[in-house]
């Protein structure tokens, strides 16, 4: 059984939740499906680059996407990016597909969609392929230390 930061994390937090494994996905529809979730209900977990050196997470429910001018605003800046699959290992310690707020070596700014906020069970990625965490929405925000924002639009 694979054995991530984010399950231990998870685990110490002392929040209620259950692991998911399922067979690695081609795709997030399909993913979620595996998961036995809807699409709206799973969580990407985006690292944004501010600046160099300056990282944050983005929380994104799963049929939306960045809204870039919204979240500008919200950050007060007029230049984002995501970060390219090197960066978002080394800011995360995890792969592109699988990266979750969870269990990360840095702590990092956390925004999350309010979105997020509506579904009483939500699915992030549990740090490696096939391994997925289920939670509140809401504890996923607080274990986070999430800010909560208006940040994406349809995908």
């Amino acid at each position: 059984m694979i054995e991530t930061p984010a399950l231990a994390a998870m685990a110490a937090s002392g929040v209620p939740h259950r692991v998911v494994r399922f067979d690695p996905a081609p795709d997030l529809s399909e993913a979620a499906r595996r998961r036995g979730i809807g699409l709206r209900q799973v969580v990407k977990t985006m690292v944004v680059r501010r600046a160099e050196g300056d990282y944050l997470l983005v929380l994104v429910p799963g049929d939306r996407v960045i809204d870039w001018p919204k979240l500008r605003r919200n950050l007060g800046v007029t230049r984002l990016s995501l970060a390219d699959s090197d960066d978002a290992f080394r800011v995360t310690g995890y792969a592109r597909g699988v990266i979750t707020p969870l269990g990360i070596p840095r702590s990092l700014p956390v925004v999350a969609d309010r979105r997020i906020l509506e579904h009483e069970e939500v699915s992030v990625a549990g740090g490696a392929p096939g391994v997925a965490i289920h939670l509140a929405g809401a504890d996923l925000v607080a274990i986070t230390g999430a800010e909560i924002a208006e940040v994406t639009r349809p995908g």
